[in-house]
């Protein structure tokens, strides 16, 4: 196996493209060092406080500025009483302009609504008006456009990529661009255009790198809880989890890992039985998948064949993504007979552990480390598409 150290991502996308080949001094041979993760002991905060919700779909309106009117107007000097128009034009309205920000991992903070600043109306000795200053929204790199009759528009792929959502108004023109030689003193101007006004849908093409699967209480907000510093409600209750939520996991090498804590889903989620088609839309969004069982159950084996059956129902394609099986609630009776049975019908890896009591996470997020690298050098050798 290689692994890529000295490039950056998007430097590797850069050489592939161009269709160059990796220089061999950026890259060395797999090594007995493999990244370790850190688990933070950094206190999270009170319990009382309200957890932050993952959005990766956000319909918006956004309306781009009005350009500012024409002026009608005319010179007066001490030695001309009528020295001609001298009305200036109207500035143009701002635009909404959607744009990358690495640092912008879902589309929460994106606005339902968005308006741009208009431009400023010309004034009288041919003084134009100022233009709108341009409304910037950050998104998430990858977030894909849609028109509201569904028509993909575009997908910002790279970092600081950008996308005119609205366009703002042409300022209209003063009674000064209006004037001839035979036409001399003009007495009409130019109202500002309209910024357009659009409906748009966003949406992320990537969620996560890992998305954890699984039935309600299954443990799976617990474990992200454990690994991460999101907050997602965990309870007894089935359906704590309404709502997707991302936790990133820190390497000692400053890599991070974005794992999604997905919704729990029943039988029949591929008829849209209990939450429905939404959270199953998640799960296409990760890269790869880690089942995870209850080990204290009846039957977790059972489990996770009905696991596979909903995603197999829902999109096929999900089959061929990496995953592994996580066995949570080691430490309470049966686990541990039931894991054994688990690993013994498995051709895929198998983990044990507690969320709880923090059993066995420092190998299971090795693993995800390990699927994430591989899938990226995946990525770094085959020319990429939409």
């Amino acid at each position: 196996m290689v692994i890529v150290q000295k490039m950056t991502y998007c430097m590797q996308r850069l050489y592939v493209k161009q269709g160059l080949h990796i220089p061999l001094r950026m890259v060395r041979r797999h090594a007995s060092k493999v990244a370790q993760p850190v688990l933070t002991t950094k206190p999270k905060g009170s319990d009382m406080e309200e957890p932050s919700y993952f959005v990766d779909m956000r319909a918006c309106v956004v309306s781009g500025g009005k350009g500012g009117d024409g002026v009608v107007s005319f010179a007066s000097t001490r030695h001309n009483q009528f020295a001609g128009p001298d009305g200036g034009n109207g500035g143009s309205g701002g635009h909404v302009i959607f744009q990358v920000n690495e640092n912008v991992k879902s589309l929460a903070k994106v606005p339902g609504q968005v308006a741009a600043v208009d431009g400023r109306n010309g004034a009288k000795r041919n003084f134009q008006g100022k233009n709108g200053q341009h409304t910037f929204v950050a998104v998430p790199q990858g977030t894909v456009f849609y028109s509201a009759e569904g028509q993909r528009l575009t997908c910002l792929d790279e970092p600081n990529d950008y996308y005119i959502g609205a366009h703002g108004g042409k300022g209209g023109r003063g009674n000064t661009a209006f004037a001839t030689s035979t036409y001399v003193a003009p007495r009409i101007a130019e109202m500002g255009a309209k910024g357009e006004k659009n409906s748009l849908q966003l949406e992320m093409r990537i969620m996560a790198d890992a998305g954890l699967v699984g039935f309600p209480n299954a443990g799976k907000s617990s474990l992200l809880r454990a690994i991460s510093r999101a907050r997602p409600l965990t309870s007894e209750q089935a359906f704590t989890t309404r709502s997707a939520h991302v936790g990133m996991v820190q390497y000692d090498d400053y890599e991070q890992v974005s794992v999604a804590d997905i919704p729990g889903l029943v039988k029949g989620s591929h008829e849209s039985k209990g939450l429905g088609f939404s959270f199953l839309r998640h799960i296409m969004k990760c890269t790869c998948l880690l089942y995870v069982l209850d080990l204290s159950s009846d039957d977790p084996w059972q489990q996770y064949e009905d696991l596979k059956h909903e995603l197999q129902q829902y999109n096929a394609e999900l089959m061929k993504r990496r995953h592994a099986i996580v066995g949570n609630k080691i430490d309470l009776p049966l686990s541990v007979n039931n894991f054994q049975i688990i690993q013994a019908k498995s051709n895929v890896p198998v983990f044990a552990i507690s969320a709880t009591e923090m059993t066995g996470i420092k190998n299971l997020l090795i693993h995800v480390r390990k699927m994430y690298d591989d899938i990226k050098s995946e990525e770094a050798v085959e020319p990429w598409s939409d």
